[in-house]
């Protein structure tokens, strides 16, 4: 995932509400978003290559996404993969406790019904707890003001502010292919070489680029859709599947928490 958007406790129904882009190299066998049959309570799709996955959901009540950061090298082979994190994350490991130094380039959100917390591990490995609000993420810092980045938080606070709140709403805006005038380009370069520096929120490249959107919406109740909208290399749409899933609620949170 390349691009994603999140609002945290910040919308009056939606305690949680989280809408991306996976971008990839085509040819990387992948599996759809699906209950896993090997952990029914945990809702992703699934890298074939590396195994584990970008972004999931576990009915236990946790969320987990991961983006690579750009600008620090191709990945070093022997590391630990960085699907397989999001996986023991979301079947319970405590992301206070990962070793997050010890994998290749990363940059981790994990979410539960408690806490949002944002990992990172270059330059140096740092740990925030995020607040309330509205945040952005690409392939570099947190919030970095690139052009993409801030184009899709626009979308999302443009979405929050809708009485309607269609989840699926939101898909429309993670297709945009127009290049944003706003925000400053990375510094880095991409590690792939297909990649343009300059990217719209939707990429579209027979070789590296969208393979899919995902939104997850959560509301106050514990109430959760999780959509995935995929892609083939031409940029057509090529499925889509949607579940529904429960979060456990805490009985102390107040709705405006």
């Amino acid at each position: 995932m390349c691009v994603l958007a999140l609002a945290w406790r910040a919308h009056p129904r939606w305690q949680l509400v989280v809408a991306g882009n996976r971008d990839e190299y085509h040819s990387r066998p992948a599996a759809p978003l699906a209950r896993w049959n090997d952990r029914p309570d945990l809702i992703a799709g699934r890298d074939l290559q590396s195994g584990g996955t970008w972004l999931g959901v576990s009915e236990r009540g946790r969320l987990v996404v991961v983006t690579n950061l750009r600008g620090f090298g191709l990945p070093e082979d022997g590391r630990p993969s960085r699907g397989a994190l999001v996986t023991d994350l979301l079947r319970g490991s405590d992301p206070v406790a990962v070793e997050i130094e010890a994998y290749n380039p990363v940059n981790l959100i994990a979410i539960d019904s408690d806490q949002a917390l944002f990992l990172a591990n270059r330059p140096e490995p740092i740990r925030i707890r995020l607040d309330k609000g509205l945040y952005g993420l690409s392939n570099g810092a947190l919030d970095a003001p690139w052009p993409k980045t801030l184009r899709l938080k626009s979308i999302l606070r443009d979405w929050c502010m809708d009485p309607a709140n269609h989840p699926e709403a939101l898909l429309d805006g993670l297709r945009e292919e127009l290049l944003p005038d706003i925000g400053l380009d990375p510094v880095a370069p991409p590690d792939v070489p297909q990649e343009p520096n300059h990217s719209p929120i939707f990429i579209r490249d027979p070789i590296y680029g969208t393979r899919c959107s995902s939104v997850v919406a959560i509301d106050r109740n514990g109430q959760g859709l999780f959509i995935e909208r995929r892609f083939t290399p031409a940029g057509q749409i090529a499925g889509e599947t949607r579940l529904a899933f429960s979060w456990p609620v805490q009985q102390t949170e107040s709705a405006g928490a």
